[in-house]
């Protein structure tokens, strides 16, 4: 039998929730379980630098855990940088302090207040200052995936047809619809967030666990033993089936 892995899909600065989440996943499976966390830790909900201190806290104390960095968190790896620079996939007239992104949110979880007339040359120092270092270096060092067996894990998918050494982190965190209305087989079952949903869908060749937390739906928590997939529930599992 498969060891089972568990699986959280999309975060979005959702504490609370998250708490929850790994509560699900240690009731089913203990506090030594092997959880994968899809990425966007941060962005739209109140407690981004809450999450990252979880979770790096929790990595760096050897907790059976891979966090995968999502384009939410690579947007805030790019600001953090020297030079702060955009991401290049973001929409043009946006970055990521648009509302519709979420930048401010996770600034304001450190303290740090901006408003209309909010200039970068201003606002970067007082990140660089307020933000701590071993967080800064945590998302810095994220991974874009995590393949075990059949299972392979990315934020927003792959590109179809192409191997895994020759992914771009681009597609891993950003793709959506060459990835998402591709309907043969992966080599794995693709296990993604990024596109929120009302809730967790398999679609025979990938499933997506993002549930739309940006947006204050709950966080979704997920077991995996080889290809066989249950959302954890606060009544228990209950089996996801290809739709």
């Amino acid at each position: 039998m498969n060891h089972p892995i568990y699986a959280i899909g999309d975060i979005h600065g959702q504490k609370t929730m998250l708490e929850d989440a790994l509560a699900r996943i240690e009731a089913d499976g203990g506090r030594d379980a092997e959880v994968v966390f899809l990425g966007d830790l941060v962005d739209r909900g109140p407690e981004s630098a809450g999450v990252i201190d979880l979770l790096q806290k929790g990595v760096a104390e050897g907790r059976n855990w891979t966090v995968l960095r999502g384009n939410h968190d690579r947007m805030f790896s790019y600001f953090m940088e020297d030079v702060p620079r955009p991401d290049p996939f973001v929409l043009l007239g946006m970055d990521w302090f648009a509302d519709r992104i979420g930048g401010r949110t996770t600034l304001a979880s450190y303290g740090i207040k901006t408003d209309d007339t909010s200039r970068y040359y201003q606002v970067h120092p007082e990140a660089r200052a307020a933000i701590p270092e071993a967080h800064v270096a945590f998302m810095a060092g994220l991974a874009a995936y995590h393949q075990v067996g059949d299972l392979l894990f990315a934020h927003a998918g792959i590109r179809p047809e192409v191997p895994l050494a020759d992914q771009s982190e681009d597609d891993l965190c950003w793709i959506r619809h060459d990835f998402l209305e591709y309907r043969a087989a992966h080599p794995w079952l693709v296990v993604h967030g990024h596109t929120p949903q009302k809730a967790p869908v398999h679609e025979g060749n990938r499933v997506n666990l993002d549930s739309g937390a940006g947006y204050g739906r709950p966080i979704t928590a997920a077991v995996f033993e080889g290809r066989e997939v249950h959302v954890l529930e606060d009544a228990g599992r209950r089996a996801l089936r290809p739709t």
